[in-house]
Order: C-alpha cells, then sequence, then structure tokens
C-alpha cells in the first residue's frame, strides 16, 4: 500500500519571535512536540506518531508558548523526551515516505537535528532517508480559501467538521487539520502534486 506522511511541530516561542523571525537573544526554534499521521492513497490516516520533546537551552517554557499550545512546563517535565530520541523516533517513522508539511518545519526539523549533532549526541535515523515537502504553497493554490490559515484552521477555512478532538497548535491535532484538508481536494478532485506519493 502506498503512503505518505503528513507531521507538524510545535517548538519554543515569545511574544513577537515569529515577527522577528526569532531573532532575539537565545531564542532557538527548539522542537517541544512533534505530530506525524501515516496516510494512505485516500488520505485515511495508517498510523500516529506523537511526541513531546524535552528543550535543551531553553528548558523552561515561556508563558506565551504554554498559552498558545496548551504544553505546560509539567506536561513537558514528565513526559517530555530529549531531543535525539524523539528526533531518530520520528526520522525512523518517516523513513522512506514522502513527507509533508503546511510550511518549512523541515527547516526547524533540520535546526534541531544539526543542534544535537553539534553536542555530539546520536541520531538513529537520518534526515535523508525521507523526502520533505512544503505542500503549503500547492494548498493555498488550490484552495485560495486557505491561504492565510494555519495548519490547525485549515479544517475550518475549508468548512469541514472537526476533525479530531484538541485544539490548535497541538500538533497533532494540526496534522489531523492537515490531513482533513488533503482528503476534502482529493475529493474535489484536485491531484496531490507529483512525486507525493
Amino acid at each position: 500500500m502506498s503512503t505518505f506522511v503528513v507531521f507538524d511541530l510545535e517548538f519554543t516561542s515569545w511574544p513577537g519571535a515569529l515577527e522577528h523571525d526569532w531573532g532575539g537573544p537565545g531564542q532557538l526554534r527548539e522542537i517541544v512536540q512533534i505530530g506525524a499521521l501515516r496516510l494512505s492513497a485516500d488520505c485515511s490516516v495508517v498510523e500516529e506518531y506523537e511526541a513531546l520533546v524535552t528543550p535543551t537551552v531553553n528548558a523552561r517554557l515561556s508563558p506565551y508558548f504554554t498559552e498558545l499550545t496548551g504544553i505546560s512546563q509539567e506536561i513537558v517535565d514528565e513526559e517530555g523526551v530529549p531531543a535525539p530520541q524523539a528526533l531518530g523516533e520520528f526520522l525512523g517513522f518517516c523513513r522512506g515516505q514522502t513527507v509533508l508539511s503546511y510550511g518549512n518545519d523541515m527547516v526547524v526539523l533540520g535546526e534541531n537535528v544539526g543542534w544535537a549533532r553539534a553536542r555530539g549526541e546520536d541520531i538513529k535515523n537520518s534526515f535523508l532517508d525521507a523526502a520533505f515537502v512544503n505542500i503549503r504553497p500547492w494548498l493555498n493554490a488550490v484552495a485560495p480559501v486557505t491561504a492565510q490559515s494555519n495548519v490547525g484552521r485549515l479544517w475550518s477555512a475549508l468548512g469541514l467538521p472537526k476533525p479530531a478532538a484538541g485544539q490548535e497548535h497541538s500538533a497533532l491535532f494540526d496534522c489531523h487539520s492537515f490531513a482533513a484538508a488533503l482528503s476534502h481536494l482529493r475529493g474535489q478532485g484536485a491531484a496531490l502534486p507529483e512525486g507525493c506519493l
């Protein structure tokens, strides 16, 4: 069966960080949550992956991040795993797949892999064993109503039922929103860009 992966990341943030491209002192885009779905050719969910990740440089989450995502310091302290472990597991989940993001999350993933390796940490799988693609330009062209929407609001922008329990800025919920949008657009006759399956 032909499958592909959609994924989303939540990473450390502060007020104004987006507008300044995380340019403030010490503002690194450290991954705190990874969500991913393996989808079949008809966009049905085959498998889920989710991990909470303990940030290394900014070990204390900002109140802004917690308010945005609902992820508390206590949850990360109790359930978070070290970055190399989460990154390795996620890259293993993606091995041999086309991996779609709604935006440049693969850049943030690459930054985090690079930082871990620079610290001498071992990551069990390679970034190069999957084909990462930012599908946002295609999706916005096919459905212009989505152009101003983040990934967690795609379902709403397209007038679809809420795809899962949870809220936007939760990585796995955002993946379900993404998958619902892809399924809807395929049902409307849109073909995914060549090489996605």
